[in-house]
């Protein structure tokens, strides 16, 4: 049984698995050690023992390093790193892993590699690190034997660091959402046709679409479905309009009942993140419901999936767009959209990434 170290850059969630957690816990015939991040400098998890969150994964928190720490402050730098790599070999010791595969996911971990034994490395990369100095991505993909990365303008970008990168978009648990199953009604009441966007509500979410939108057309609703961060500056003026309606985060098992309540779905950018050509899961999750997607792009942007999201450059036409495709004909491109979903489906991403690693003989 192959045994696997991940580091991870995104907690363990029952709640909402991110994409490294998807990957790593559907690899077959291995035992998984899963290390996330320190949420804060005073996050004491990592004095907990390991949990055992699957019957193959033991998850734990790493001790947090109090960031920013010059990399020009060598002693204090290498001695945070030197304390993160002594708590990580105990536990690979606690549970008799030898020269595991690593499996990293963000720039930082290139500080450990010489700390830490393992028989192969890979990285997988499904954003752009603009914080972290470039040469530390550049010297870990290099270092890394196979390197996943999430889109195919990332791949291009770490492509002089390594001839071995594999293109792995992100994906979607598909079972949550099959369109035969018999779904509550979240929203009972409520006639008006509902626009819904689903996922995390940063303080950088461009919200101007659906500010502007339903200013314009107070006979649509718009539903607002995830965590918020309070400092987003559109939130004031959206909770003063009644068409508007903020559900605040729901299970992950519920999240398809209120995406099939919608007539439309929406994407929307984030203001302050670089284009990176990666598509959210969130957009697999939309098309799986067959519903019509209108996406907010900006000026410089060119759509993904033209043949079956309606794709914006202004305001003006989104709100345009969005009553097109109120007005789609039933099942015009909805199986189209749903055959996507299909593709993206988490046991067909892994299957690829088996077989990739299986190939370079480090599975």
């Amino acid at each position: 049984m192959k045994q696997i170290l991940c580091l991870s850059s995104e907690p363990w969630s029952n709640r909402l698995p991110g994409r490294t957690q998807q990957i790593v816990s559907r690899l077959r015939d291995t035992q998984i050690l899963y290390f996330s991040p320190a949420q804060s400098r005073r996050d004491r998890s990592f004095l907990k023992k390991g949990i055992k969150v699957r019957p193959n994964v033991t998850t734990y928190t790493m001790p947090p390093i109090p960031f920013p720490i010059p990399e020009g402050h060598r002693f204090l730098f290498q001695r945070a790193w030197n304390k993160m790599g002594r708590f990580i070999q105990t536990a690979l010791d606690l549970h008799r892993f030898s020269e595991p595969l690593l499996w990293t996911t963000h720039p930082r971990h290139i500080h450990l590699l010489d700390q830490l034994e393992y028989s192969a490395l890979v990285y997988d990369c499904d954003q752009i690190w603009d914080a972290p100095p470039p040469e530390w991505e550049g010297s870990l993909a290099q270092a890394a034997d196979v390197v996943f990365a999430a889109s195919a303008l990332l791949a291009d970008r770490l492509s002089p660091c390594s001839s071995n990168i594999a293109l792995l978009p992100n994906g979607i648990n598909l079972p949550l959402f099959a369109p035969d199953i018999d779904r509550l009604d979240p929203m009972p009441g409520i006639t008006a046709p509902i626009l819904g966007w689903a996922g995390t509500i940063w303080d950088d979410l461009d919200l101007s679409p659906i500010l502007y939108s339903a200013q314009a057309r107070p006979d649509w609703g718009f539903l607002l479905l995830g965590s918020i961060d309070p400092k987003n500056p559109f939130l004031r003026q959206l909770d003063k309009l009644s068409n508007v309606f903020m559900a605040g985060p729901q299970p992950a098992n519920e999240v398809a009942d209120w995406l099939y309540r919608c007539q439309v779905l929406l994407d929307l950018p984030r203001i302050d993140r670089p284009i990176d050509g990666v598509v959210p899961p969130r957009l697999y999750e939309y098309f799986a419901t067959g519903k019509p997607v209108v996406s907010m792009l900006r000026p410089d942007q060119v759509e993904s999936f033209p043949d079956v999201v309606y794709g914006a450059h202004d305001l003006e036409e989104f709100v345009i767009l969005c009553a097109h495709a109120l007005e789609e004909a039933p099942h015009f491109v909805s199986h189209r959209r749903q055959k996507r979903a299909a593709q993206a489906a988490w046991p067909h991403r892994v299957s690829e990434v088996e077989r990739i690693l299986t190939t370079a003989g480090l599975l």
